[in-house]
């Protein structure tokens, strides 16, 4: 079983100034494929998630001990029922003094991969439901919610207490809209914020687009950019971040460190290699795409002077090429306002 250890617990604060009630459930050491589903589950939701926030542990343990709890953990000097009993008190004591009601679950597991281990923090979402009861009346109930994921922790085991301490080793999930909770859950992690997810697309879109640009065929220039976004998406898919290393192995597979070696001269890239740019703007490398006062546009970047032309004086694009579908639709709307005239 991945899964080494599990616990749930049931939180609610219904009327602040009032205190919060907590309801743990039991640990459950390996717990089984009920729950390692819906743990596989949550980590696509996970990964999936665009905007996560990368850091590690706030350096006060006064305001947020959850760093030593975790570290006793690990350290085998304390029990993963006790440090879930710590946490989950925290988290009674940080809802007692929330002034918005809440009501929900956390689930903390430990899982052991090949790879290392992690562990995970999930606040659990629900969705309502429709049921017939026992005298075929219907029946609101309460279910999780298999699609959505607001709240969230993941630290990486490994990178946090190997040999070379990573400043990253915490990645962090909080979606919008999750108001005085989400900044609770954020306070019970001791989260702090390391990564400047926006300089880092840059860096990587701006050194991408100086690699491809170098070549002088725009079909080798595209393909370039092509790769790395690919390569980008992936890597987002698997819940990672960007090796510089790696990319410019699959970028240029006859000199894999050509990449590697022009971005480290033309960007200034972290010392360890790695970037955590948002999947979503990378996508401009193969899709120019804005919209604004009843227009819409998007096409590949590939098509930039090929079938796209843009005269920057002008302020003007020409379109060739059309798509059949486009053109089709351009021709009925002529015909019909002709017809009209």
């Amino acid at each position: 079983m991945a899964i080494k250890q599990l616990r749930v617990t049931f939180a609610s604060q219904m009327q602040p100034g009032h205190e919060a009630q907590v309801r743990p459930g039991p640990t459950l050491p390996e717990p089984g494929g009920d729950y390692e589903g819906l743990h596989k589950q949550l980590k696509r939701l996970f990964n999936a998630k665009p905007g996560k926030k990368y850091g590690r542990f706030s350096d006060d343990i006064g305001e947020s001990p959850a760093s030593a709890w975790f570290r006793d953990y690990l350290e085998g000097k304390q029990t993963f029922e006790t440090l879930t009993d710590k946490l989950y008190g925290q988290w009674q004591e940080l809802l007692t003094g929330c002034q918005e009601e809440y009501i929900g679950h956390l689930m903390l597991v430990h899982e052991a991969l090949a790879d290392g281990e992690v562990i995970y923090l999930f606040a659990l979402e629900s969705d309502s439901a429709l049921r017939l009861d026992h005298e075929q009346k219907l029946d609101a109930m309460d279910v999780l919610s298999l699609s959505r994921l607001n709240l969230a922790l993941r630290l990486e085991v490994d990178d946090w207490l190997g040999d070379q301490p990573s400043e990253n080793c915490l990645t962090l999930v909080h979606a919008r809209g999750t108001g005085e909770p989400g900044e609770l859950f954020i306070r019970l992690c001791g989260f702090t914020n390391q990564v400047d997810v926006e300089k880092e697309t840059l860096t990587f879109l701006n050194a991408v687009e100086a690699f491809a640009s170098q070549t002088e065929e725009p079909e080798k220039a595209g393909q370039v950019r092509a790769r790395a976004y690919e390569f980008c998406k992936e890597q987002h898919a698997l819940g990672e971040p960007v090796a510089i290393e790696a990319l410019s192995g699959y970028l240029d597979e006859d000199q894999p460190d050509r990449f590697r070696q022009f971005a480290s001269e033309k960007e200034e890239l972290p010392e360890n290699g790695v970037l955590h740019p948002d999947h979503r703007k990378v996508k401009k490398l193969v899709r120019i795409a804005g919209s604004g006062g009843g227009m819409s546009l998007s096409f590949s970047s590939d098509l930039m002077n090929q079938a796209v032309y843009y005269d920057k004086d002008q302020d003007a694009l020409t379109i060739t090429r059309l798509p059949k579908a486009l053109r089709e639709q351009l021709q009925r709307y002529l015909e019909s306002k002709t017809e009209q005239g």
